[in-house]
């Protein structure tokens, strides 16, 4: 079954140490991570390692899977089973960003109207804080400062940078598509073009979001613990910035690959693959845009 590469069975690959490999590598990476926040000693020593591990595994992982690729021994079989793997992984990216922008509306829409409620203004100023007032963006008991002097933030506008970085995100879904249409049309000058356009305004946006962050920590007073306001604009733009940062290094995989004569018109699912997955975060960005800066 290993070594039989017909179109109407699965190929099964001969045995591997990556797997072993990478459970390692997250172990020491998790037992790093939790090292760190417990501030204990060697915390930050044994994250890193965790990170280069992981790096490693990446690389060796891929790179073997790219190889038996390029030799020609993934058939049909195998080219439906990555689609169905990577819609999976899709709709597991769906529902994560699902569970912060349903936080985001339990505390906006349900758990500030209550607190601030007609009847619960008592309960609230009795049992919880006084002087609590519901109204958003909000501080939480924050907002009254630790001696109730008051604690204060602004927020950052949606016509400046957020606004900027929308357009850069739709302009690489539009490059994105024209690199696909020109993978397919055979025109590899057009598609090295507009792919290194793709990956080049995801690595803008993620600059320009750590600029951001820098001004509200230094500047505007709105950090991750500036209340219920605070965490879930920082969990919602943080973690999708993260998934900006990996859809470009992906982007940039893939123009190398191309560079290197990867991928034809007929079979080029790694590029579709990462494609996918650009889209979403473009469509998602658009869902943090009109929630979290304009409403």
């Amino acid at each position: 079954m290993a070594n039989d590469h017909s179109e109407d069975k699965y190929y099964v690959p001969h045995s591997s140490p990556w797997p072993v490999f990478g459970s390692l590598s997250l172990f020491v990476l998790m037992f790093g991570a939790s090292r760190t926040i417990e501030q204990a000693s060697g915390g930050s020593t044994i994250l890193s390692i965790g990170f280069l591990l992981l790096f490693v595994l990446f690389y060796g992982w891929f790179g073997k899977v790219i190889s038996e690729n390029q030799a020609g021994m993934y058939n049909t079989a195998v080219d439906r089973s990555f689609r169905m793997g990577m819609s999976w992984f899709i709709f597991s990216e769906v529902m994560f960003f699902a569970a912060f922008f349903g936080a985001l509306f339990y505390a906006r829409q349900l758990s500030l109207p209550w607190l601030s409620g007609h009847g619960a203004k008592h309960l609230t100023s009795s049992m919880l804080w006084h002087g609590f007032e519901g109204g958003w963006p909000s501080n939480g008991p924050n907002a009254l400062g630790p001696k109730g002097e008051g604690s204060t933030f602004e927020t950052i506008p949606a016509m400046g940078v957020p606004l900027l970085n929308t357009l850069l995100l739709l302009s690489s879904g539009v490059t994105c598509t024209i690199a696909h249409h020109a993978l397919k049309a055979g025109n590899r000058a057009t598609l090295k073009i507009a792919l290194a356009a793709t990956f080049l305004l995801g690595f803008i946006f993620v600059f320009l979001q750590a600029r951001e962050y820098h001004e509200a920590y230094t500047e505007l007073g709105l950090t991750l613990g500036t209340g219920i306001y605070g965490s879930t604009f920082f969990m919602l733009t943080g973690f999708h910035g993260f998934h900006v940062t990996l859809g470009a290094i992906m982007l940039l995989v893939i123009w190398l690959r191309v560079l290197k004569g990867h991928f034809s018109p007929e079979k080029h699912f790694a590029f579709e693959a990462v494609a996918w997955y650009w889209h979403f975060v473009d469509v998602v960005w658009l869902g943090l845009y009109l929630f979290v800066y304009w409403l």
